[in-house]
């Protein structure tokens, strides 16, 4: 029995190895302020953490975005000053904006920091006499569904293969009265 033992030993441990946990950061104060080119470096890093699925946008596009005069773009930040959060929407004419891309880093997820955004840019969006707002959401990811269905959102189109692994999205839309 020992010598079976010593042989599967060889190929591998006994004990499986257990899945790291996220890390749950510590819960503070946070505060929403403007996004700007001066923080391109750390909203890069935390869009790649957000969306690690190839979803994530490249430095280029977000330098992009921070730079039409058409884009708002927030950041939600931590009593440190550390970006936990950010949302990019583009203005169209016409009363209508995009949200292009809004995301919280993973260790500060499920403490409402989506929603306050949103409703921040919501509110944004409103002083500036914009009346409706637009997303893509993937099919796959309901919590955001439900997230945006919770704020009032419909789903008005699914958009076939339109993410570039194939999988499809919903377009939803919000009326800002």
């Amino acid at each position: 029995m020992q010598l079976i033992d010593s042989i599967k030993n060889l190929f591998g441990p006994t004990v499986r190895a257990s899945t790291p946990k996220m890390k749950v950061a510590p819960v503070g104060e946070y505060v929403i302020r403007p996004l700007t080119k001066r923080h391109l470096r750390d909203v890069t890093l935390l869009n790649a953490a957000c969306f690690p699925n190839g979803d994530s946008y490249t430095r280029h596009t977000l330098d992009f975005l921070l730079s039409q005069p058409t884009t708002l773009s927030y950041r939600i930040v931590t009593e440190d000053n550390e970006t936990v959060g950010f949302a990019f929407v583009m203005v169209n004419d016409g009363g209508t904006a995009h949200l292009t891309t809004i995301g919280i880093a993973p260790e500060h997820r499920r403490r409402g920091l989506a929603k306050r955004l949103l409703l921040h840019v919501e509110n944004a969006l409103r002083a500036r006499s914009i009346n409706t707002l637009v997303l893509e959401v993937r099919v796959k990811n309901t919590s955001a569904q439900d997230l945006y269905r919770q704020k009032g959102f419909y789903v008005v189109q699914r958009l076939n293969k339109y993410y570039t692994d194939g999988e499809d999205c919903f377009l939803m839309v919000k009326a800002l009265f």
